[in-house]
């Protein structure tokens, strides 16, 4: 796969604001520039099982999710949420890429160190050719004890299950991410997995997007997602403030591109 960066949003509702950042997002690009916009939509185990859940209004219903995936210019990204490790995921990862209907490119794992064979079993099952990103959260950071090499030997399991890594220790809580720390992480990777692309993500939105320019420094095909920061709130329980989702665009392109 080619993989290329991508400039991210996560929690779109409905496709008309798929369009309005992507017509932003076109404006903005500079010619040449190989970045697409990343359409991230939630969903998680509990969604998708109608059980109860503080972010049953937060996430979109599971079958208005081939309609936000309706364009093919967008990188279309369907973010599964499941900390506890529910039983049967090869099954389950099948399902939820079918959720995404004919326009989805990726499924990201917001999960602890799944694992790798079910991993690669659910996305045979879904007979689809979709990139797979595997966020590195908090407690996947306290597993490997923040320990780079331990990251590497870890990933090494995924090296042909996963085409993406997102560090991410906000898992969407709009906490700041720390750059500086992430960097022995990233140039592991790098130097490891030289094939596999990096994402970050972390605190990021309009007013707050310097937070990446040390990695972005190092790594200028890094990737990078917004999700809590763009609401007045900061909280991702609310509705995305889309006139803050511009700027946060336009400023991250200006950053990255």
């Amino acid at each position: 796969m080619n993989i290329k960066p991508y400039i991210g949003i996560t929690d779109f509702m409905e496709f008309a604001e798929v369009e309005r950042m992507h017509k932003v997002f076109k404006r903005h690009l500079p010619q040449g520039s190989q970045h697409k916009l990343h359409v991230g939509v939630m969903t998680s185990f509990k969604v998708m099982n109608g059980l109860p859940t503080k972010w049953e209004k937060a996430f979109p219903k599971i079958n208005a999710i081939t309609d936000i995936f309706s364009s093919d210019e967008v990188y279309n990204c369907l973010h599964y949420v499941d900390y506890a490790g529910q039983p049967d995921f090869a099954n389950t990862l099948a399902k939820v890429i079918e959720l995404g209907g004919i326009g989805i490119h990726a499924v990201q794992l917001d999960m602890i160190w799944p694992n790798p064979a079910e991993i690669m079993d659910g996305v045979h099952r879904s007979r689809k050719n979709i990139e797979v990103i595997l966020q590195i959260g908090e407690k996947a950071f306290i597993e490997i004890e923040d320990d780079p090499d331990e990251l590497a030997e870890r990933l090494d399991d995924y090296k042909s299950v996963i085409h993406r890594v997102l560090l991410d220790k906000s898992m969407g809580k709009g906490k700041g991410m720390d750059a500086e720390w992430l960097l022995p992480f990233a140039h592991t990777i790098k130097k490891r997995f030289p094939e596999m692309g990096i994402g970050a993500a972390g605190g990021l939105g309009p007013e707050t997007t310097h937070l990446v320019e040390l990695l972005v420094e190092e790594f200028p095909d890094l990737s990078i997602d917004a999700q809590g920061k763009l609401r007045p709130s900061g909280s991702a329980l609310d509705p995305i403030d889309w006139s803050m989702a511009e700027q946060y665009l336009i400023k991250a392109i200006k950053l990255l591109c």
